[in-house]
């Protein structure tokens, strides 16, 4: 590959982000200096820009900003460290290494993403080094968990089929370990590497996949074993939907395209469901990551961010040139998808026996948010079952955590500490509640425009009694929230989903998938609570009264004519 082929071309539009990449000589910036200054709790854009591809953003405590300004002192500024865990599995003594730096360095708790990663809120800037180390002891990392690179691959956790499971996650692990950066930046800022003299010309030997400039923007990737869809398959850049014949992982379903980002009042920018190009062995899975990362780094656009994600790149030049792209790069060409089915993608909670006599218990973790909050004591909880247990610990997709490939001998004391603390399967919520996601937002995120997880279970708490009235209680729906149409929930696939656009204002979807193949479509702008609460119950009741058998709330709201459905080729209008 050409020299012109492999960087963008030095007169094409760049935006400020890829002038900060091309200036950082791989990342490095001035971010070891920054880190010793005790002048300031903050760091200056350009490393802040830098600090996301380390696994980190700059936020400041929302909630102090109009105090601190008026005691004349800067804003409460704090870290968010991610912490990747390919496939969300991670072993006893790293939840336990996980539980100590959030008491000794963050704020106390810890958040289950979406994306089957770990974060950390509140570490202070001159904690972050020793954070990170600790983190890297325990053999996870915060390398690459954010930025414009391959974000942490998704996985389903899948409890019943172990042995299906533990292969899938095998190439999952290999595909995110290909797609690290090679940088050694990374080390010598937070480990006490070697320094390491670096040009700006020899790109392809320190980064062989991104070269000085990386990506144009992030990219994520997960892989589904069908019948459940729990990573959203759909919202992902690239998707593998796992094939399995007579036990046997035959290969991958490869899709393309996903994205769930927009901008509210933009209609250029707009969230998509990805579409299925073909099929490929396991052993071929990471050379199609490989080519198609490439093809983003060359093609995407990287004078305007807003347009750079790769469901962009693929809308402007075609399904068609992309596939013929992959083909020429891989030097082989992909087979037919072979067929597969969805059935969900939520998880299911509870005790369940795997293929290899081992059991699993998925615990109900409210937004995934891990913290001691009353008679529930989830963090002591867990803490102590990490103690005991001699299995490993998979975070879902949905933010819950399953305690996995548990001994026959162990269940007992463990699911005796699990009564102890007050974790729970959720088995004593409303469905809906079980079904729903929301994103951090307010105090931290700087995108916030409104509340979203400490928000959604005070709605849950409104609409609950309203299901239980009309029966249905019990009836899966899934709902999500964010506080921006940044779409960290993935809120655009939900039946019934809640984007915020101002304090205590959201746009209102209905219509997804409860499959997660189908986006929803904006039905009310700009509504507060009353108007949540007043919308919903008369589509409740009609929900209750006129659905079909199984038919689920999402294609009910459609056939009812709340909301046209969205096809494949349109776009969604925010």
């Amino acid at each position: 590959m050409s020299k012109k082929e492999f960087y963008p071309p030095h007169d094409a539009p760049h935006s400020d982000v890829e002038h900060i990449k091309i200036r950082s000589n791989y990342l490095r910036g001035s971010l070891e200096e920054t880190l010793k200054d005790p002048i300031t709790g903050s760091i200056p854009e350009d490393d802040n820009r830098l600090m996301k591809h380390h696994g980190s953003y700059m936020q400041d405590d929302r909630d102090l900003r109009n105090e601190r300004a008026k005691q004349k002192l800067e804003p409460a500024y704090q870290f968010m460290l991610r912490v990747r865990a390919a496939g969300g599995v991670v072993t006893p003594e790293q939840w336990l290494m996980m539980d100590t730096v959030a008491h000794k360095y963050a704020n106390g708790t810890i958040r289950l993403t979406t994306r089957q990663s770990f974060q950390l809120h509140g570490v202070l800037k001159w904690n972050l080094k020793n954070t990170i180390r600790e983190v890297n002891d325990s053999l996870l990392s915060t390398l690459a968990a954010c930025g414009d690179v391959n974000r942490n691959v998704m996985c389903n956790p899948n409890p019943y089929q172990s042995d299906i499971h533990g292969e899938v996650y095998e190439w999952a692990n290999k595909i995110s370990t290909h797609l690290d950066p090679r940088t050694r930046a990374y080390h010598e800022i937070w480990l006490d590497g070697e320094k390491v003299v670096d040009s700006l010309q020899d790109g392809e030997e320190q980064e062989p996949i991104y070269g000085k400039v990386y990506l144009p923007r992030k990219f994520k990737i997960g892989i589904a074993i069908p019948p459940s869809n729990d990573v959203d398959v759909y919202s992902q850049d690239l998707g593998y939907i796992a094939i399995v014949e007579n036990g046997k992982l035959k290969g991958f379903n490869i899709s393309v395209g996903g994205g769930m980002g927009m901008s509210h009042g933009d209609p250029k920018t707009y969230p998509q469901v990805s579409k299925i190009i073909g099929f490929c062995t396991p052993e071929q899975a990471i050379d199609v990551a490989e080519k198609t990362v490439t093809i983003q780094r060359d093609y995407g656009d990287r004078a305007v961010r807003k347009h750079a994600r790769f469901k962009y790149t693929i809308d402007d030049r075609g399904l068609d040139w992309f596939v013929n792209e992959l083909h020429e790069r891989l030097g082989w060409k992909l087979e037919e998808a072979r067929s597969f089915e969805f059935e969900s993608n939520g998880d299911r909670y509870g005790w369940v026996k795997g293929s290899n006599n081992k059991w699993h218990l998925t615990l109900f973790i409210q937004n995934g948010r891990v913290m001691d909050n009353g008679d529930n004591r989830l963090m002591t909880g867990l803490r102590e079952i990490a103690k005991i247990h001699t299995g490993d610990l998979r975070l879902t997709s949905n933010q819950n955590l399953i305690i996995a490939n548990v001994t026959t001998a162990n269940k007992k004391k463990i699911n005796a500490l699990a009564s102890e603390y007050g974790l729970t399967d959720g088995l004593h919520f409303s469905a809906l509640r079980r079904n729903s996601m929301a994103c951090v937002s307010l105090p931290t995120c700087g995108l916030a425009m409104a509340e979203s997880e400490r928000y959604l279970p005070t709605l849950m708490d409104k609409l609950d009694p309203m299901l239980e009235e009309l029966g249905l209680r019990d009836q899966e729906i899934v709902i999500r929230m964010t506080g921006c149409p940044n779409g960290c929930a993935r809120p655009m696939l939900a039946e019934l989903s809640f984007i915020g656009k101002a304090p205590g204002k959201y746009n209102m979807y209905l219509g997804g998938s409860f499959t997660g193949h189908r986006l929803n479509k904006l039905y009310k702008e700009n509504i507060g609570e009353a108007e949540i609460l007043d919308s919903l119950q008369p589509i409740f009741a009609r929900y209750a009264q006129e659905r079909k058998a199984n038919e689920y709330f999402g294609d009910f709201v459609i056939r009812a004519g709340y909301v046209p459905e969205v096809l494949d080729g349109q776009q969604f209008h925010a």
